[in-house]
């Protein structure tokens, strides 16, 4: 897919390596939407004795990955790009599969949600260096670095949540 300049950007990073850069925002980008899209569903759509709880804990995870989307598409900007923002976009794009679990329990939504943010946390880590070393970017590797620890926190709750189901 085609990465379309939106503006020249004389930051001190070279064409060709603003666009490599910002190939990897635009997936993670489209992970962070898929991602979001499958946390409301589970928001929506979760059911059992725990319902409110995790009623309330999907909401503020989707918050946060709604924040997320929002900055990500904003650096793609700054680097003198457009952002990705249809749908067919992100499904392209994205590392994750577009599914659901067969069942509504919250030990369902959080198992796939979990194994969704260990695919952008393998994703984002082995992207850091490549933005600051090969690309020059060390603003991008500092910026994604950030994204890479509130992920891991984000699992972390999962994986804790998910122990009462052992």
């Amino acid at each position: 897919m085609e990465v379309k300049e939106a503006q020249k950007a004389e930051i001190g990073i070279k064409k060709s390596n603003r666009e490599a850069v910002v190939k990897m925002l635009r997936q993670l980008l489209a992970d962070e939407f898929l991602l979001y899209t499958k946390t409301r569903n589970a928001h929506w759509n979760v059911e059992g004795i725990d319902f409110h709880t995790k009623h309330v804990f999907f909401e503020e995870e989707y918050g946060k990955l709604e924040t997320f989307i929002d900055e990500v598409a904003e650096r793609i900007r700054m680097l003198g790009f457009y952002s990705p923002g249809t749908l067919k976009e992100f499904l392209e794009l994205s590392h994750l599969e577009e599914n659901k679990p067969d069942q509504t329990d919250s030990a369902s939504f959080m198992t796939a949600l979990l194994k969704d943010h260990d695919k952008v946390i393998k994703f984002i880590r082995e992207s850091i260096g490549d933005n600051a070393e090969a690309h020059n970017d060390e603003g991008t590797a500092d910026f994604i670095t950030g994204i890479l620890q509130a992920h891991e926190q984000m699992a972390w709750m999962l994986r804790a949540s998910l122990k009462q189901f052992d």
